[in-house]
């Protein structure tokens, strides 16, 4: 004979309450982890140093240094592609870090928020 109510899986109210606060406390700590990763700059150079690109957290470009020497109006191209990949590792230094905090967050999962299925 099939028990009537209760909880599918046999999770009792008290198991399900905590489940509820450790994902809002998990909603906060990421909410605070984002925020601080959108205030942090990321600074990232290419040729030597000829060319520093800052991006911010939110991976806006905030800053472009760029070495009068390395100004060839005979070499655009090669000017552009320094720009370009500074603004690229920039970026992926923005990434790196965001998935680090993102992996910190996941990994105080447990799981499935400690429970074992």
């Amino acid at each position: 004979m099939a028990k009537r109510g209760g909880f599918p899986g046999g999770m009792m109210p008290g198991n399900m309450n905590n489940l509820m606060k450790q994902a809002q406390r998990m909603q906060r700590q990421m909410e605070e982890q984002q925020k601080e990763l959108e205030e942090k700059e990321f600074t990232a150079q290419s040729g030597g140093g000829a060319v520093k690109v800052t991006v911010s957290g939110k991976k806006a470009v905030t800053a472009v240094s760029i070495d009068p020497d390395a100004c060839d109006p005979d070499d655009v191209e090669t000017l552009e592609d320094l720009v370009l990949t500074a603004v690229n590792e920039a970026l992926r230094q923005a990434d790196e870090a965001n998935a680090q905090i993102m992996g910190k967050l996941a990994g105080g999962l447990g799981g499935f928020g400690g429970l074992s299925i």
